[in-house]
């Protein structure tokens, strides 16, 4: 019998910078987290500092603060000041989005490591995404993603059998589904849609991401489709809340 890490138990992104002052100022000082100007465990200026450099008023700084809070990416103490998380990784969801590349562009090394692999039936949901029957084989992958040493999310991944038989192999090799997928004939892959939410994770996702059962994920559901539009993976996705921020690429999609 297959195992899942399906959890049934709000999805966070950077807020779009061109909607208000207090989204620009999120999305800058998120921008500056992730590029290195603030580095982890840095206290940041103070809101009365903020303020003057933006040219707003505290309490539209104060927002900004809270929505990166909430993001994970700073913490306030209160007395002390607001401090950059420890370890938060913003990651880029946009038409071609890789890990490693991900990874790269927050200057970070990590890969995919394989925990589990199954021959299941289709259920309807998987079925629909990846354009089979109800019932059909699908191969049925349970990965890790990490960076610097943490791990940053947890997947259910499922694949369409005859045609990518064996792609656990090749990503066990690896340590890439792009370079699995490549290997068995599929050059490129793009993303054609996404799903955002935050939820509470099960027991084996809190285990697996390491972090409380009360602390919310993010978690992203997807298709990929090869060049002539045929999926080729659909994934479920749980991202730690804690350590990584995702961003939604509307530029290159």
């Amino acid at each position: 019998m297959k195992k899942t890490l399906a959890a049934d138990t709000p999805a966070g992104v950077l807020p779009d910078p061109r909607h208000s002052f207090w989204s620009r100022i999120a999305h800058e000082i998120g921008e500056a987290i992730r590029q290195g100007t603030y580095a982890p465990g840095e206290r940041l200026p103070t809101e009365h500092a903020l303020a003057q450099q933006y040219g707003v008023n505290r309490h539209t700084v104060r927002r900004s603060l809270a929505t990166l809070g909430q993001l994970g990416l700073v913490r306030t103490s209160q007395g002390s000041g607001t401090y950059v998380e420890e370890f938060a990784v913003e990651v880029m969801l946009g038409k071609r989005t890789r890990h490693r590349q991900s990874l790269a562009q927050a200057g970070l090394k990590g890969g995919l490591r394989l925990l589990q692999t199954h021959v299941d039936e289709a259920e309807p949901g998987v079925a629909q995404a990846l354009g089979l029957p109800a019932g059909a084989p699908v191969l049925h992958l349970v990965v890790l993603g990490d960076g610097a040493g943490q791990v940053l999310h947890a997947s259910d991944r499922y694949f369409p059998l005859p045609r990518l038989a064996g792609l656990d192999a090749h990503l066990h090799q690896t340590g890439s589904i792009t370079e699995a997928l490549h290997r068995l004939g599929v050059s490129d892959y793009t993303r054609r849609e996404s799903r955002i939410t935050a939820r509470l994770p099960s027991a084996e996702v809190a285990a697996l991401l390491q972090q409380p059962l009360t602390r919310p994920t993010l978690r992203v559901t997807s298709v990929n489709v090869d060049s002539s539009g045929c999926p080729v993976e659909y994934a479920c996705t749980w991202f730690a809340g804690d350590r990584v921020a995702i961003s939604v690429d509307h530029a290159h999609e």
